[in-house]
């Protein structure tokens, strides 16, 4: 099953196999997020009166934190070092025990599936990140898991790595959905395919694959670095850095759609738009 935020009505329901369950009206994800997960799994089971089918928007509060993880895939590291011009720092921090977290979005300015995302107009080089983001309660247990688009600018981040901020967080840089998975129904997150695919004019413009079984650190130790000085009272969702990174050949441009599936999870497409053009 799925946990879904309505686009039209920002109701939450769990989809499941036989179709749409309403959650109460008051529910929501900081609620359920705010205690452990046997609350959170007692409140999904909550869900009752059946819901006609709907669009699901970001599966966020407008306050929920989203925050991420850089260098922890070997690709990752390389396509770093390939673009900046201070190398050292990427190939320390991939070894280093202390990994790369960074704030990323804020619930209300994240997109949903078939909401679009977008390209910074001073940028030359943007790419999607495919990436498995973990649902994280306040007592920082893994409650789900939920699919990543971490849109950066590369050749921002590679012309100084302070400018990792404008390089991350901007009108469309944050995409995640359809739903959140309930982690007791993903029996191991180290096992999960993921596929990214970016058309062009109706096109395969660019695509590849890679997987969770090839992710550097262990997902409780980037939550438990998240949650060593800093409390989470409504929960968090934490996106655990990307595998696919396409090359200098390859950038984002206004009309392409990026498709990306997390086996198990779900798939997440979002249309590409100027970061100006996103309301």
């Amino acid at each position: 099953m799925h946990l879904v935020r309505c686009s039209r009505s920002s109701r939450w329901a769990v989809r499941a196999a036989d179709g749409y369950r309403a959650l109460p009206a008051g529910f929501s994800l900081g609620d359920a997020l705010s205690a452990d997960l046997a609350h959170f799994r007692t409140l999904l089971d909550a869900a009752a009166e059946r819901f006609d089918e709907v669009a699901p928007g970001a599966p966020v509060d407008p306050d929920t934190e989203v925050w991420a993880a850089g260098v922890t895939y070997r690709q990752s590291r390389e396509a770093r070092v390939e673009e900046s011009t201070e190398p050292d720092i990427y190939q320390r921090v991939y070894d280093a025990e202390r990994p790369e977290l960074f704030f990323k979005s804020i619930g209300r300015r994240v997109r949903g599936h078939d909401e679009a995302i977008g390209v910074r107009p001073d940028s030359t080089w943007d790419v999607p990140e495919p990436e498995l983001a973990v649902v994280v309660t306040a007592g920082g247990e893994i409650a789900g898991y939920t699919v990543c688009d971490d849109v950066s600018s590369r050749s921002i981040e590679g012309e100084n790595p302070l400018y990792l901020p404008q390089a991350k967080m901007f009108a469309g840089a944050t995409a995640l959905g359809p739903g959140i998975r309930p982690a007791w129904e993903i029996p191991d997150p180290y096992a999960l395919e993921i596929e990214m695919t970016i058309f062009r004019g109706g096109e395969v413009a660019w695509e590849g694959t890679s997987g969770t079984g090839q992710l550097h650190r262990r997902l409780d130790d980037l939550v438990g670095y998240l949650f060593r000085a800093d409390r989470y009272p409504r929960g968090v969702i934490l996106s655990t850095g990307t595998g696919l990174v396409p090359g200098q050949d390859f950038t984002l441009t206004p009309g392409d759609r990026v498709q990306i599936r997390v086996d198990g999870v779900g798939t997440l497409a979002n249309d590409v738009l100027p970061a100006l053009e996103i309301g």
